[in-house]
């Protein structure tokens, strides 16, 4: 979600912008393309800055479960091979 409320707020800014003509407005049709585009291009560093830590914390969490299940799967061949 925070992802794509970057994205929305990056949108609006690269519209107002292109609004106003500090940016360029595109070629003919093309301006939401552009805008689009545009916005994409600017979310993509802020969102990997500012969700730097929530990308960090779900790492940990996939991490864990991924120890835990390799644990089990060792647990499970150790109790085969005994048998």
């Amino acid at each position: 979600m925070a992802r794509i409320a970057i994205f929305i707020g990056c949108l609006v800014v690269v519209a107002a912008l292109t609004r106003v003509g500090v940016v360029p407005r595109g070629l003919g049709a093309s301006n939401v393309i552009w805008v689009l585009l545009l916005a994409l291009l600017v979310s993509a560093p802020i969102s990997f800055v500012v969700l730097r830590k929530q990308r960090d914390e779900m790492s940990m969490k996939v991490s864990g479960r991924l120890d835990r299940a390799r644990a089990k799967l060792e647990a499970n061949r150790a109790q085969e091979d005994t048998e």
